[in-house]
């Protein structure tokens, strides 16, 4: 069976429970279809970069599908007919990930404070040393000479 990536967005008024509850039915449609889902991952609860129908965040789920095209669409089908359903997408996959997504790794990696070598403002580093400034130029300014 095709393998696929499907990630949905529920409204943030939603609890967590609520979020599971939903994902547990969708894998109960993909299960009843032929269907079986080999990973479930909550994201979180995270802002979205634009409004989605009053909606500035979101509750992020990933699923992981070993499915044939059919239940998808029945999934997808589902998921528009929902009201707490934002948004969908569903991608096709040679394989899936081991491990946890990148999206788990970036929370993993925010939670320690391991921001790479990023440090202050983006391009303070790549400006090198100060130069110090000459006794005249402070007294020409001052002065409002030049």
């Amino acid at each position: 069976m095709p393998l696929y990536e499907h990630v949905y967005l529920a409204r943030q008024d939603l609890s967590t429970q609520q979020v599971e509850e939903l994902t547990a039915m969708l894998t109960g449609v993909l299960e009843a279809n032929g269907g079986k889902v080999t990973k479930n991952e909550y994201w979180g609860l995270k802002s979205l970069s634009y409004r989605i129908n009053k909606n500035r965040k979101s509750h992020m789920t990933l699923l992981n599908v070993d499915a044939p095209a059919a239940a998808l669409s029945e999934v997808e089908r589902q998921e528009r007919l929902n009201e707490d359903v934002l948004r969908y997408l569903t991608i096709r996959v040679e394989e899936h990930e081991e491990g946890p997504s990148a999206m788990m790794r970036k929370s993993d990696r925010d939670d320690r404070g391991d921001r790479g070598d990023r440090g202050g403002r983006g391009g303070d580093r790549d400006r090198g040393e100060r130069r110090p400034r000459r006794e005249d130029e402070a007294s020409e300014t001052a002065s409002g000479e030049e």
